[in-house]
């Protein structure tokens, strides 16, 4: 459970600064958060997906 709050929390705060970069005009910017949401989006859609959400035990 802890772990998919961290992996959304991650998430959201990498859409929050892909926002901000592009507003900013900022290129290396937008390349990270964009590497950050692409990587911390899927581990959080396949921990859902896997473990399934509230987790069952």
């Amino acid at each position: 459970m802890g772990l998919i709050i961290i992996f959304a929390l991650v998430t959201l705060l990498s859409v929050v600064g892909l926002v901000r970069s592009l507003r900013e005009k900022n290129m290396l910017a937008i390349a990270f958060a964009a590497g950050t949401l692409a990587v911390f989006g899927w581990f959080t859609v396949m921990t859902i997906i896997h473990h399934g959400y509230p987790v069952a035990h």
